[in-house]
């Protein structure tokens, strides 16, 4: 059993905010290994309070639907990463939540939520052990780490951590250890999203996935990837031929048939459409001349459209009070 007596204790009255951006991952070919954060974002103040017991407060997105107790998915991360900082929780916590992204949209909203987690957890850490309360830095690669390992993959989480848009990789041994690279996207490459009222669990939508695919597959699928690469930081016009894929659209054509009809008629008009994250939400990934043509062949009572930007820096720390 863990020695309490020797773990960090927090400070009653110490408070954090932090920021992070939503993501769509899985783009294109590069399914669970490139992401990019979009400019949506939710917003947590924690604060350790002298009164026992976890306040959650939440309001925008998912509020009639998120738990308000231990199983909230930004508390849980929390207790995660104060396990393996050594730190012991706080009798009394408050959690104040303002969501933006859209839940169950392949947005990135669990991701978010547990990237906030983490990073609250260090900044509260921080100022119990002395680091400077103007110092709002926090470890990126302990919170990407940790975040993939919560989460189950690391595209997601990395462009939250991050921002931009991210490759990442795990070592080649059992280590847990994920590294992820900002790939340099040309100012040329605008993300565009076509948001549906309809949601769908990640797990539904990668149940239906395939355990093997054949050798040619992996083949034709690793070049595009590499292809995706040179689209997005040197030649954009080569965007429609690198987001095709072979690992995980078709196969879940049945979960999202809509968001797959808008993907097929994006596509047939020119436009690199993909499914968002696990979807139902479509991105393209358009340029200056196409947006408007690629916002036209949407229904707009069916599907709100966004371009949120895409966000170079990722999730934000800002000490509150001490």
């Amino acid at each position: 059993m863990t020695d309490l007596v020797s773990l960090v204790r927090l400070l009653e009255g110490s408070s954090v905010r932090v920021r992070v951006p939503g993501s769509s991952a899985n783009i294109g070919p590069g399914f669970d290994s490139i992401g990019l954060a979009l400019g949506i974002w939710d917003e947590c103040v924690a604060t350790v309070t002298a009164e026992p017991g976890l306040v959650i407060e939440v309001e925008g997105e998912g509020a009639a639907d998120v738990p308000r107790d231990d199983r909230h998915l930004v508390h849980r991360s929390m207790v995660r990463a104060w396990e393996q900082l050594r730190v012991k929780p706080p009798a009394g916590l408050h959690l104040s939540c303002r969501n933006a992204i859209p839940h169950g949209r392949g947005l990135g909203s669990s991701a978010s939520a547990i990237v906030a987690g983490i990073v609250a957890a260090q900044g509260l850490c921080d100022m119990a052990t002395g680091r400077d309360s103007a110092d709002n830095t926090f470890d990126r690669a302990f919170t990407n780490n940790l975040a993939t390992a919560i989460e189950g993959h690391p595209d997601n989480a990395s462009a939250s951590v991050f921002g931009g848009m991210t490759l990442s990789w795990a070592d080649d041994v059992d280590s847990g250890q994920i590294h992820s690279v900002q790939l340099e996207v040309t100012a040329d490459v605008i993300p565009l999203l076509f948001i549906p009222a309809t949601q769908l669990p990640t797990a539904t939508a990668r149940a239906v996935l395939p355990e093997l695919i054949p050798h040619c597959v992996a083949a034709q699928n690793s070049a595009r990837v590499g292809l995706l690469v040179e689209a997005v930081t040197r030649r954009p016009e080569l965007l429609l031929a690198a987001t095709r894929e072979w690992l995980h659209q078709e196969q879940r054509r049945s979960s999202f048939p809509d968001s797959m009809a808008l993907l097929d008629t994006l596509r047939g008009k020119g436009h690199a459409a993909v499914i968002s994250g696990a979807g139902p939400s479509v991105l393209v990934l358009t340029t200056p001349p196409q947006i408007e043509e690629a916002r036209a062949l949407a229904d707009h009572s069916v599907w709100r459209v966004l371009a949120p930007g895409m966000p170079l820096m990722g999730a934000s720390l800002e000490r509150v009070s001490t």
